[in-house]
């Protein structure tokens, strides 16, 4: 396939863990040396998975892009609480789960399924008083965030061992995945966190079709040695 990346791309990036969607940007844009470069939906540094980035003319398409339907899989650790709603912070609650059983935990993820309110974790981007709320959150200060509307199309349970539950769920734009665990837990009793995420789809787009960074370079290489030049 023939990439022109100045003149516009759409482009599936299997995000590294540990990245945030910004350093994949920077990379991406320092190795194809375009400038007009953008992302159409923000990952978790503790998330992978599938992310869109656009080029040149197709950087319009971004808000388009960001506006459709996600999936994603992963796990939810029960019995322990921590600030951020997975493992960016440290366990600060814990809570026995022994009394729990399968259907009880498949019954309540079921219960979020349609266009419910949610809250964002406090520890996310989320403008308050013209601050991030994760600015606010990591000096120690509360910050009182609203609700959204959000519709959850499906809160699959894949799988449970012992205090992991393994998920799939598919949802529309701005739903938080780690607010989902943690009122799921919330729902439980016990308490949850956010232990893995991984996104697979947003609209058509899927993670099976996604390029990871080594094949960016590698086609921006092959792309300089078939100009004769290494610039």
């Amino acid at each position: 396939m023939e990439y022109d990346f100045a003149a516009g791309e759409i482009l599936l990036i299997n995000k590294p863990l540990d990245w945030t969607s910004f350093d994949v940007v920077k990379k991406v844009r320092n190795t194809i040396r375009v400038k007009k470069v953008g992302h159409a939906g923000t990952l978790d540094p503790l998330a992978s998975g599938l992310l869109i980035l656009c080029t040149g003319k197709f950087t319009k398409r971004i808000d388009e892009i960001q506006a459709q339907e996600k999936e994603y899989t992963g796990t939810i650790r029960l019995g322990e609480i921590t600030p951020s709603y997975d493992r960016e912070t440290e366990v600060t609650e814990t809570c026995d789960i022994s009394h729990l059983t399968a259907d009880e935990i498949k019954a309540e993820a079921q219960s979020f399924v349609g266009t419910i309110e949610q809250i964002p974790p406090i520890y996310s981007a989320v403008m308050v008083d013209g601050k991030r709320a994760y600015d606010l959150a990591r000096k120690g200060k509360s910050a009182e965030l609203k609700p959204r509307t959000i519709t959850i199309k499906a809160f699959d349970v894949t799988a449970i061992e012992g205090a992991e539950i393994h998920f799939r769920v598919v949802c529309t734009k701005g739903t938080y995945i780690r607010s989902l665990a943690h009122d799921l837990g919330q729902k439980l009793g016990c308490g949850a966190h956010l232990s893995s995420l991984v996104r697979t789809r947003i609209g058509e787009y899927k993670l099976e079709d996604a390029l990871t960074i080594e094949d960016i370079q590698e086609i921006r290489r092959k792309q300089l040695e078939a100009n004769g030049s290494n610039s």
